[in-house]
């Protein structure tokens, strides 16, 4: 399937959810491209996953901001590659340095940056630990196991939705 015919299919799933999130967050490795950036030489040519760039295009559409939380202890490659892929400006705030924990510190600092609470977020990436963390702090976490695609998507948007009525829910008891 095409990158137009991914982002066409990912508007109209995105078009079927009244919630939506303000932010989408995407680690790297292994959720947008399938492989370990430092592992790779800046001068190599890098790839997305299929639907990956459908979808962002898609989700920059409906005016939902992309940052990327991202553990690689090769910043100035995952850069480089971001800049090749022609997808590094799509992202409003970038959070790339190695931590040997979890991601929590990449979401406190995006949440300070742009403002936004955690719960108005909705997170992609392929490591449970990071999912499990980013859920506590109330972020909607989705683990994928083959980088991020429309499936994917789909069960995020639900979660997302999901995860806001019940909070609503909860603020009117």
């Amino acid at each position: 399937m095409g990158e137009e015919r991914v982002k066409e299919e990912a508007l109209q799933l995105i078009g079927m959810f009244q919630l939506l999130p303000r932010w989408v967050v995407f680690d790297l490795d292994y959720t947008l491209w399938p492989f370990y950036c430092q592992r790779r030489s800046k001068r190599e040519t890098p790839s997305l996953y299929p639907h990956a760039k459908g979808i962002l295009y898609a989700l920059k559409d409906k005016r939902i901001n992309l940052a990327i939380a991202s553990r690689s202890p090769t910043a100035d490659t995952a850069n480089t590659f971001l800049d090749k892929l022609s997808i590094k400006s799509m992202f409003v705030t970038k959070e790339i340095f190695f931590s040997c924990k979890n991601k929590t510190d990449h979401f406190r600092r995006i949440q300070s940056r742009t403002g936004i609470p955690f719960n108005s977020m909705l997170f992609f990436d392929d490591e449970d630990w990071n999912i499990e963390a980013a859920s506590k702090m109330g972020v909607t976490s989705i683990y994928v196991d083959n980088g991020v695609n429309l499936r994917e998507l789909r069960r995020g948007l639900t979660q997302f939705t999901e995860n806001q009525n019940a909070s609503d829910k909860n603020q009117r008891k």
